[in-house]
C-alpha cells in the first residue's frame, strides 16, 4: 500500500485532469479522478482522499452544492479550481467550507505550493495546539502570542481573531465570516471593525505593518495567515 497523499480531481475537463495527473504524480502524489460531481462524491466516500481538488463547472450538479454536500462529512483540505473568478462565487465557495480558492488558468507551481500549504495546515491541526509562524508563536491553549523579543499583549478580541486565523493558516477566510464568528451575525457589514483589529494585530506582530508577511490581504475577499518562511 502506498503512503503518497491521495488527491481526488472533480473536473470534467479530460484535458484539465491529465494535466493534474501529470503534475502531482510527479510530485509523488496518487491522483483519483472524477469527470460528475456524484461521481466525485462517491470516491471521495469510498476511498477517502487527503484533499480535493473541485471544479465548480461540473455537467451533473453545481460545483458548489457539490461543496456542500461534502463538507457535511469530509474535513480534509478542498480546493477549488474554476474558471468562475467573480468575488461573489469566491466569497460563496469560501464560506460554504473551501480551503483555497485558483481561478484557471493558473499556475501548476502556485497550485502546488496551495495544496502543500492546505496539507501542512491539517497535519499541524491534528498534532498541536501552538501554532509557529515563522518567529511568531500562538498558543491556542494558554491564549498567549509570542515572537524572539518575548511575549505580546493582546486584547481579548485580537486573541480571539488571531485564533481563528491560526487555526485555519493558509486558508483564506472571507470578511463575513470572520465579522460573524467573532462579533456574530448581526456585524457581518461591519468591516471597519476588522480592518482596524487586523491593523491592530500587524503593528504587534509585524516588523513592517504596511508590508505584512503573516496576515496577507486577499483584496475584495478577506484575509490569510501564511509562514513567511
Amino acid at each position: 500500500m502506498s503512503n503518497r497523499p491521495a488527491i481526488l480531481i472533480i473536473d470534467d475537463e479530460p484535458q484539465m485532469r491529465k494535466l493534474l495527473d501529470i503534475t502531482l504524480q510527479s510530485h509523488d502524489y496518487q491522483v483519483l479522478q472524477a469527470a460528475t460531481g456524484k461521481q466525485g462524491i462517491t470516491m471521495a466516500a469510498l476511498h477517502p482522499p487527503e484533499a480535493i481538488l473541485l471544479d465548480l463547472g461540473l455537467p451533473d450538479i453545481n460545483g458548489h452544492q457539490v461543496l456542500k454536500e461534502l463538507r457535511e462529512w469530509y474535513s480534509n483540505p478542498i480546493l477549488i479550481l474554476s474558471v468562475q473568478n467573480s468575488e461573489d462565487d469566491i466569497i460563496h465557495a469560501l464560506d460554504n467550507g473551501a480551503n483555497d480558492y485558483l481561478t484557471k488558468p493558473f499556475r501548476t507551481g502556485e497550485l502546488l505550493a496551495r495544496l502543500r500549504s492546505a496539507l501542512r495546515s491539517r497535519l499541524l491541526d491534528q498534532q498541536t495546539p501552538l501554532v509557529q509562524m515563522g518567529q511568531l508563536k500562538i498558543d491556542l491553549e494558554s491564549r498567549t502570542v509570542s515572537n524572539e523579543l518575548g511575549l505580546i499583549k493582546f486584547t481579548a478580541t485580537e486573541f480571539n481573531l488571531l485564533a481563528l486565523l491560526a487555526r485555519n493558516r493558509g486558508k483564506v477566510l472571507t470578511h463575513q465570516y470572520l465579522l460573524r464568528e467573532i462579533w456574530g451575525p448581526g456585524y457581518i457589514h461591519q468591516s471597519q471593525y476588522l480592518r482596524v483589529f487586523i491593523a491592530q494585530i500587524r503593528k504587534k506582530t509585524e516588523k513592517d505593518p504596511n508590508r505584512p508577511t503573516y496576515i496577507i490581504t486577499e483584496s475584495g475577499i478577506g484575509y490569510r495567515l501564511t509562514d513567511p518562511d
